[in-house]
C-alpha cells in the first residue's frame, strides 16, 4: 500500500498543496485513479457539507466561486455522477493527467504506482475572447 499525493495545478500558474490518497494496488488504470479521486473529495464533501465544493470537475446544478463550486441547492453530492463528469472532462480535453513528468492521455492506460508517486491534474483554463 502506498499513498498517492494529488496535486491541481492550472495553465494560469497556481498550484495546489496536494494531499494524498492510500492505494492498496501497485498498478491503476487512469480511469480508475480519477474515479478513487473523484469518490474522495466527494466523500469529503458528503461528510462535512461545507456548502462549497472544492473538486476536480464542477457539478451540475453549481456555480463557480472564488474557491471552488456553490451549490444552488444544499445536497448530497453524487459520487458516481461526478465521477462520469470527470471522466468526460478527461476526454474532452477539460484537463490533463501528468503522473510524474509524464502525460498520460489514454484512460485505460496502466500506471504503476511507486513509492511517492505524484499525479498533477492541470485544469485548462479557457482563453479570454478567443
Amino acid at each position: 500500500m502506498g499513498i498517492v499525493t494529488f496535486v491541481d495545478e492550472t495553465t494560469s500558474g497556481s498550484r495546489s498543496d496536494g494531499w494524498g490518497l492510500e492505494i492498496a494496488e501497485e498498478r491503476l488504470t487512469v480511469r480508475e485513479l480519477i474515479r478513487r479521486r473523484v469518490f474522495q473529495e466527494v466523500a469529503e464533501y458528503n461528510a462535512r457539507a461545507p456548502g462549497v465544493f472544492q473538486g476536480l470537475v464542477q457539478p451540475e446544478d453549481t456555480e463557480r466561486v472564488l474557491n471552488g463550486y456553490a451549490l444552488r441547492t444544499p445536497r448530497r453530492i453524487d459520487p458516481e455522477t461526478q465521477s462520469e463528469l470527470a471522466l468526460k472532462a478527461f476526454a474532452g480535453n477539460g484537463f490533463l493527467v501528468l503522473v510524474g513528468d509524464r502525460q498520460v492521455t489514454d484512460p485505460a492506460e496502466e500506471i504503476e504506482l511507486g513509492l511517492g508517486t505524484e499525479v498533477t491534474f492541470l485544469k485548462l483554463v479557457p482563453l479570454v475572447g478567443g
